[in-house]
């Protein structure tokens, strides 16, 4: 079972990559189509959660929120690991493609160095480095960083960035009362 607020993060990434928004959406829209990024942990783990909950199982793509009719042609497959996909190509309301591609925290801050993108989504805390990197890519093109994570490790520097104000308190560890 996903967590709902990968699910969340699954919801409002394929609302940007196809273009496809609710009347009720107040958030940020594309009006055309977007380059983005999604990352996990582990190649591993990105495919059978981030991955999943875009685009459905490997051998089922389209059973995820992104719709079959938005799929454009086979996703490419990343080397090494089975199921996992490198890129896809979604189509966007606009007439135009989107650009999507699956990347891990494992394989490093210089895997996510080089291309403006409009959307990053990382899925469970990530690297400060890698997650600086991925702010850099957004720079250019004013888009937006999507984090969805419990922060199981404590009071990271990831962490701090979003809750600046407890930098400093001392936190208890679970259990300890």
């Amino acid at each position: 079972m996903v967590a709902t607020i990968t699910v969340a993060g699954a919801y409002e990434t394929a609302l940007h990559l196809t273009g496809r928004y609710p009347d009720w959406w107040e958030g940020r829209r594309f009006a055309g189509p977007i380059e983005a990024w999604v990352a996990g942990d582990t190649a591993e783990t990105t495919r059978d959660i981030v991955q999943a909950a875009l685009m459905g199982p490997p051998a089922e793509p389209g059973t995820g929120l992104v719709p079959p009719d938005a799929i454009v042609g086979e996703p490419s497959r990343r080397s090494g690991v089975t199921g996992a996909f490198d890129t896809a190509r979604i189509a966007h309301a606009s007439g135009g493609i989107s650009l999507l591609g699956f990347k891990s925290y494992d394989q490093g801050r210089r895997k996510f160095q080089g291309t403006a993108k409009h959307v990053v989504w990382l899925d469970e805390e990530p690297p400060a480095d890698v997650y600086d990197e991925c702010m850099l890519r957004l720079m250019t093109t004013d888009g937006l960083m999507l984090c969805t994570f419990t922060p199981l490790k404590g009071m990271t520097e990831i962490v701090l960035r979003f809750l600046p104000q407890l930098a400093g308190v001392a936190v208890r560890e679970p259990g300890t009362g």
